[in-house]
């Protein structure tokens, strides 16, 4: 048990983490799930609209997630450089690939640092909202991925640094209870660890986010960056 328990999880490792998921979710996972961008073209084949292809998205990938097996279908498909449960590695990529997916409908660049951050964000409850008024940015779902580009450096870092802390909050000394729980009014743990309840907040999040460009605060879940003069 001792041999278990020397290492704790630092910032670090969380963030080599998400790293290496959200590779796995731009290049996929052979014979498991293909690209996140044929994941959304395919949505968007099949409906008029982006919103009404992003729904659908999401309606499917939360019903997926409720039948058993899908989540274990991962274990042993995704390494990741942290020493967590399979099937919480498989909830992290379920919720962040969903996100990205959203983010790719809404016409945001994936392969660019900004987006990345700001997937991290969402996934992990960080409001952008200050920085959006900060460096002045008026979002629009048109002038999106131009205008995301302009935030620095330094703010990436700091809101990277928030997303570590939150989830060392998650995978702390207590073990990954969040991600672990029992889902209220279903009575098992869904899809062999997903938090259903969470997930739909993350959607819900996302779609407000990069479909509606609506970067404010209304989830009592997401925490306050501060961005100073300095940072930009």
């Amino acid at each position: 048990m001792s041999a278990k328990k020397k290492k704790l999880i630092t910032q670090e490792d969380i963030m080599k983490m998400l790293d290496a998921c959200y590779e796995k979710c731009l290049n996929g996972i052979p014979k498991v799930s293909p690209k996140v961008e044929d994941l959304a073209n395919d949505y968007l084949s099949k409906h008029k609209t982006k919103k009404e292809a992003c729904k659908a998205m999401i309606r499917n990938q939360i019903a997926k997630c409720t039948t058993s097996g899908f989540l274990t279908g991962f274990g042993g498909l995704i390494t990741l450089p942290v020493s967590i449960p399979a099937n919480v590695s498989s909830v992290i990529y379920v919720q962040m690939r969903m996100i990205a997916c959203i983010a790719y409908i809404s016409g945001y660049e994936l392969n660019c640092d900004q987006t990345q951050t700001f997937i991290y964000a969402c996934l992990a409850g960080v409001s952008v909202n200050q920085l959006v008024k900060s460096v002045s940015v008026k979002f629009g779902i048109k002038f999106a991925n131009s205008m995301i580009k302009k935030i620095p450096g330094k703010v990436l870092t700091k809101i990277n640094q928030k997303v570590g802390f939150r989830f060392l909050t998650k995978f702390g000394t207590k073990g990954l209870v969040n991600l672990g729980k029992l889902v209220p009014g279903v009575g098992a743990v869904i899809g062999g660890g997903l938090d259903f309840a969470e997930t739909k907040i993350i959607s819900k999040r996302a779609y407000k986010w990069f479909i509606k460009g609506d970067f404010s605060t209304t989830d009592d879940k997401e925490e306050i960056i501060d961005i100073t003069p300095e940072d930009l």
